[in-house]
């Protein structure tokens, strides 16, 4: 676990407060125009692709999809696990994490702490999406229903996926987030306090939630279908990106075509889930009962509006400091074009 630093001074502070010294940390940022000319090579310097995943699994690292395609040009990939995004953007602003993936959120809270970092790849997002994302209680909890939260300790890892689920739901009842009481901590973490019936609101996903449910600890207020996330992302550390499009072009690749593996063998995908995660039939079972692959999406202009829509949402109610510009966090159109397939750049 990489020890903790200024990144989750700004993911774990007071909504109103973050770690000046952090934000003035940033790094410089290598030319546009130098970005620009890699793509034409679409180079690849590194040896080594370290890359980033969360506690929850990654079906990407469980298929070696990566190594079947970089194996063979003498780059060894290196996995490091994390908690939560928060994290995992951490370890990327500590250079000891090269690519990773995490929700909508994440990124945002790194690019206002001064992170150097790139999107790489978005995720498509479908009706359904959301049903693996609760806000819960326990069963015998008082609470009945969610317009009851107000004034309640509510707790999730601050500056994740969660982060942003709560607000919009909040939003959603005429509440704000300064009408609960927000109590940071990593889901792994809260998930054994929870049912022991130590927490009294909790935010949580699969397969944390699949395991509750079969132990008949949780009892669901509201899950997030219908909260307008822009989806989860690949994130990069700005330089590796720079030096690496050709690495860049090889995950998307690899993304995309398992994506469509795995939404037409499910089966594989749950078996994976029980030897990989270590999880039970059932509570596999479960997971992929509200799963999807809805695949990947480029960023495109379109993608990116929905991003800044989620930064300026923050702002606006005072999570983050300063207004902030997805595109500063952006590689130049014409790399995209050439690392993305077109078929997802919409």
């Amino acid at each position: 676990m990489i020890k903790r630093r200024r990144f989750l001074n700004v993911a774990t502070s007071s909504l109103g407060g973050f770690s000046m010294a952090y934000l003035l940390g940033s790094c410089n940022q290598q030319s546009q125009k130098d970005v620009a000319n890699s793509s034409s090579s679409l180079a690849i310097k590194t040896k080594v692709l370290r890359m980033g995943y969360q506690s929850a699994g990654d079906l990407v690292r469980n298929r070696q999809v990566l190594e079947k395609r970089l194996d063979p040009l003498g780059i060894k990939v290196e996995w490091l696990q994390f908690a939560q995004g928060p994290q995992l953007m951490e370890g990327m602003a500590a250079r000891r994490v090269d690519i990773g993936s995490v929700g909508e959120t994440p990124p945002i809270f790194a690019q206002v702490a001064g992170s150097d970092i790139v999107y790489v790849v978005g995720t498509q997002r479908n009706a359904g999406t959301g049903r693996s994302s609760v806000i819960a209680v326990p069963p015998e909890s008082p609470l009945t229903k969610f317009e009851e939260i107000k004034g309640q300790e509510v707790y999730f890892q601050k500056g994740s996926a969660s982060h942003y689920f709560m607000l919009r739901a909040l939003q959603s009842i005429g509440l704000t987030i300064k009408d609960i009481k927000i109590k940071s901590m990593a889901t792994i973490e809260a998930r054994a306090a929870f049912l022991e019936g130590k927490i009294p609101v909790w935010m949580t996903g699969d397969p944390h939630y699949a395991i509750a449910e079969k132990m008949g600890r949780i009892r669901v207020l509201r899950d997030s279908v219908g909260l307008d996330s822009p989806g989860g992302y690949y994130i990069a550390d700005r330089k590796f990106a720079q030096e690496n499009p050709g690495v860049l072009k090889i995950l998307i690749e690899e993304l995309h075509t398992l994506d469509k593996w795995a939404e037409v063998n499910r089966d594989e995908v749950k078996k994976l889930m029980i030897t990989q995660q270590k999880l039970d039939e059932d509570v596999a079972e479960r997971v992929m009962s509200r799963r999807t692959f809805a695949g990947r999406r480029g960023l495109s202009p379109a993608l990116i509006a929905e991003q800044q829509r989620v930064a300026d949402l923050f702002f606006k109610e005072g999570v983050i400091p300063k207004k902030i510009n997805i595109s500063d966090a952006l590689l130049p159109s014409d790399l995209y074009a050439a690392i993305t397939p077109p078929e997802i750049m919409v």
